[in-house]
């Protein structure tokens, strides 16, 4: 591969594709309703907030450069080469990018019962007291019309923040409500601890639980956190940054000095865990405890409990 200069493959990357296609393809852009634009050739691409998502694919990006070699088919030097093209003819005039709104948080209907997402945790091992400790606090709740289970994250003053919400059935749909921040994702327990216990999802929050419970430990004096997702870090791991959950957490509980992981057994929850040992603060003790089998710890609840994961579901939609 010939040689580019590295200044001159950062400046290609720092152009939005907003401010490429108002510059150089101005026929290719479509408003579709506010800041929100799409292109002639692909409606379903969907340009917003500086990047872009082609739905209809199933994937995105953060630039132009992206789109050229993704959408478009280039190879990385004809992609850098033809911004660098554009920009010597025409300099660019950027796209204003508008400010990033502070939504509240839009929970969705309740149902008048909890019956759906109480067999669904149920048939996948949580155990009952767990659960109804969930609904009674307000920290998980059945919805309208799916009848989906939502996890709900609370503020310092108990002001609902953070809402996820996931399918009870085989479909598996699952995202965040809109207005979520995730740095009050969801989490049991405020106890004056030295300790956290550190999740990628809920899921596998309330299967520790349980699993606690099964061991003979008391799980309410626990303090358990979910990042809700995958921590992605960044290519170089020094570069990357704690989950913005983890960083809320720690800045409200000077107390905690024991940070345990509780990630996946797969590349992304290892690399996560390996992450996170390094770039945590020297203060802070980094244990990572995955899940002894399993991939993670819902697996390992469901192994130890004789569920197998296709049960989970039978019993959830046996209504």
């Amino acid at each position: 591969m010939p040689y580019i200069d590295p200044a001159v493959i950062l400046e290609a990357k720092k152009m939005d594709l907003l401010t490429y296609l108002k510059n150089y393809e101005p026929y290719e852009l479509v408003r579709f309703s506010g800041n929100t634009y799409t292109t002639k050739t692909h409606d379903s691409l969907k340009i917003s907030n500086g990047k872009w998502m082609w739905w209809s694919r199933g994937f995105g990006g953060r630039n132009a450069l992206d789109y050229l070699i993704k959408v478009k088919g280039m190879d990385f030097l004809e992609a850098v080469e033809t911004i660098v093209g554009h920009t010597a003819v025409q300099p660019p005039v950027y796209a204003k990018q508008p400010p990033k709104e502070d939504k509240p948080l839009t929970l969705p209907n309740k149902s008048a019962t909890n019956k759906v997402i109480s067999e669904y945790l149920f048939g996948r091992g949580i155990d009952r007291e767990i659960i109804h400790y969930c609904i009674d606090n307000g920290l998980i709740f059945e919805s309208l019309p799916y009848h989906n289970i939502v996890f709900v994250g609370f503020d310092e003053k108990h002001k609902p923040m953070y809402a996820a919400y996931r399918s009870t059935n085989k479909y598996k749909i699952m995202g965040d409500c809109s207005g979520s921040k995730k740095d009050y994702s969801f989490r049991i327990g405020n106890v004056d601890s030295d300790e956290v216990h550190l999740f990628e999802c809920a899921i596998d929050l309330l299967s520790y639980a349980t699993l606690e419970k099964l061991n003979g430990g008391n799980w309410k004096k626990l303090n358990l956190v979910s990042l809700s997702g995958v921590y992605s870090p960044a290519k170089k791991i020094e570069d990357s940054k704690v989950p913005i959950a983890l960083q809320k957490y720690l800045s409200t509980h000077p107390s905690v000095k024991r940070i345990l992981l509780h990630f996946d057994n797969d590349t992304a929850g290892r690399k996560a865990t390996q992450t996170l040992k390094v770039i945590l603060p020297s203060e802070y003790e980094v244990v990572d405890k995955p899940p002894q089998k399993g991939k993670d710890f819902n697996d390992f609840l469901c192994i130890r409990m004789g569920i197998t994961p296709h049960k989970n579901y039978e019993r959830s939609e046996a209504r």
